[in-house]
């Protein structure tokens, strides 16, 4: 079963230059995870008879966003974090609105696991956003993730906005303490593991470089390749025995993400 996560940055401009076509293709995912839609479903006309689909999308338009793509179907979606996540965790909002109105969380439960694709909030330049990453988010999602394992296996993915080593960016040294590097961030990610959830990609590639998943626009960092890793498969101690491959896929374009997969046996 081969399971596909991508942060496609406007999923209206991967279908206006044929890439998610090709990419769908020449991959053939058996599930697809997207995370940055910008899109409510209903601005944009796609036709890939062998998915069932699911989005979830910003209030606001044009903003954040996830959608899930399965050849079989779920057996049912869980849009955002539940009202006891929110309500515990104070999932309520800052300056830049309420990002469990953001589209930001979607879960598939399937016959023996759970999918989850999340678009993790941006801490940004000027780190205003570091205060709701570390309080709030990370630890409501981690509890999500948790909540959902006690009824079967997760395999959860995206854009986590984080890259947890150096080893996971090119120029770690001027990068520490900037948004996607901080102490904080990198901290959360470890809680993660420390909750004895799987790094697929490191559990199989333990100490390989120059494996990034993110570059940016500017002075021909995807080129020189210049980036980020910071998409990402996780799984339960479960099923990540189940997991046989993983893998980065820098040769496919149309976002400044490339997408990330597993195989799972």
């Amino acid at each position: 079963m081969k399971l596909y996560s991508w942060n496609v940055n406007g999923i209206r401009a991967v279908l206006n230059k044929g890439a998610l076509q090709k990419f769908l293709d020449e991959y053939d995912p058996d599930i697809l995870c997207l995370q940055e839609t910008k899109a409510n479903r209903d601005q944009f006309e796609i036709d890939f008879p062998q998915y069932e689909e699911h989005f979830f999308s910003a209030v606001k338009k044009g903003y954040s966003g996830t959608a899930i793509f399965s050849k079989q179907p779920a057996i049912r979606y869980e849009d955002g974090f539940p009202d006891d996540i929110v309500k515990k965790y104070k999932v309520t909002g800052d300056v830049y609105g309420d990002p469990n109105a953001e589209g930001r969380v979607l879960a598939a439960e399937f016959d023996d696991f759970w999918v989850v694709t999340v678009y993790t909030p941006n801490s940004k330049g000027d780190l205003s956003r570091l205060g709701l990453r570390y309080d709030v988010w990370d630890r409501a999602f981690l509890a999500y993730v948790q909540q959902l394992e006690k009824t079967k296996p997760v395999l959860f993915c995206g854009d986590l906005n984080v890259a947890h080593q150096e080893i996971d960016l090119a120029r770690p040294a001027e990068n520490v303490g900037k948004h996607g590097f901080t102490n904080e961030e990198r901290e959360r990610f470890g809680d993660f593991l420390k909750a004895g959830y799987v790094d697929t990609f490191r559990m199989l590639y333990p100490d390989k470089t120059e494996a990034y998943s993110w570059w940016t626009a500017w002075g021909g960092a995807r080129q020189r390749n210049i980036g980020w890793r910071i998409d990402y498969w996780l799984a339960s101690k479960d099923i990540a025995r189940r997991v046989k491959g993983a893998a980065i896929h820098p040769d496919v374009m149309g976002s400044d993400h490339c997408p990330v997969s597993i195989e799972l046996e």
